[in-house]
């Protein structure tokens, strides 16, 4: 029979992700209500090290999967490896981050089970024994909640920075195991050659606690530097809206919004960007958002907590200046 709550953790380069704890944290809270619980798989080279911590959030069991061909994360290896620990367990539920990589895997892996999978939910809850998860959907104006039936495991990928982290408890540990799987070079169609990273190693934007974002009323990406300064006072994550994008201002990688990256942060500041749906699409669920523009009708206003109406070349700056004196 089908049991236990199950995460795959993401580590980058040999460190885990934030969203592997929020994972944790998450499945420790369901897996409470079933009385059930929580394994962890980590897969990577020369990864073990890094297992202790899964159990500090709440992992009872860490499966490690260690291979060298695991360093760098492919569909194909993922999932093979994945499915293969899956099927010798039988979990009842598995969850992973709504990254690109979570998308990714959660895809391909419900495939080799021949399960379903609900992609970038918002919370979770359990009905009668089953996962109960709820999703955004129409570009987020509505929600759906949706179970399972007949489904094992029932797969659902979380959306980052929107799930309470538990405090880790250095008290609690994890079984920590080595998982059995065989990784065949013949079903292995892809390898990364090479990973070109930006200078300056910002914190990715499906992560960052706070976002400063700059639409088509930033005028030009040499006014970036604005919303840079004020981004570097408070810790925060620079995002650009699809029209500056589309202007070549920004790079795809700062894009938010539906064709962009889905973020969930503490605190959004909207700059000269009049909140079209598929914008709107990516940040709604962000806790506190503010937003600068000095058109009153904007949209971006619906769904702003705080608003301020002026020319954002003179709001932001202020703001700056005032936040530098604060601080």
């Amino acid at each position: 029979m089908a049991q236990g709550i199950w995460i795959v953790a993401e580590q980058r380069e040999g460190e885990l992700r934030k969203i592997s704890f929020e994972l944790v944290s998450e499945a420790r809270r369901l897996a409470d209500t079933l009385g059930q619980s929580v394994t962890a798989l980590l897969l990577g080279s020369n990864i073990k090290e890094k297992a202790a911590q899964l159990g500090t959030y709440g992992a009872e069991k860490v499966i490690v999967a260690d291979d060298e061909r695991l360093a760098t994360y492919t569909t194909d290896a993922y999932a093979s490896v994945v499915a293969q620990l899956a099927q010798a367990d039988e979990p009842a539920i598995i969850l992973l981050g709504s990254s690109v990589q979570g998308k990714d895997l959660s895809g391909r892996l419900a495939a080799r089970l021949g399960v379903g999978v609900a992609q970038d939910c918002v919370a979770f809850s359990i009905e009668n024994g089953n996962l109960v998860a709820k999703r955004p959907i129409y570009a987020g104006k509505a929600y759906a909640t949706l179970t399972y039936k007949d489904s094992v495991p029932q797969i659902a990928t979380a959306r980052p920075n929107v799930f309470e982290l538990n405090q880790p408890d250095e008290s609690r540990s994890a079984d920590v195991v080595d998982g059995q799987f065989n990784l065949d070079d013949s079903e292995l169609k892809t390898k990364v050659a090479e990973i070109a990273e930006e200078a300056g190693g910002k914190i990715d934007l499906t992560e960052a606690e706070r976002i400063v974002s700059g639409g088509r009323g930033m005028k030009g990406p040499e006014h970036f530097a604005v919303l840079e300064a004020l981004a570097d006072l408070i810790d925060a994550t620079v995002g650009a809206s699809r029209s500056a994008v589309d202007a070549g201002w920004r790079p795809h990688g700062d894009q938010v919004g539906q064709t962009g990256k889905v973020v969930s942060p503490n605190l959004y500041i909207a700059c000269g960007i009049s909140g079209a749906i598929q914008h709107l699409a990516g940040m709604s669920t962000s806790k506190v958002i503010v937003a600068v523009n000095k058109d009153p009708d904007a949209p971006i206003f619906q769904k702003a907590d705080y608003g301020v109406v002026g020319d954002l070349f003179e709001v932001v700056p202020a703001l700056t200046e005032a936040l530098k004196k604060l601080l």
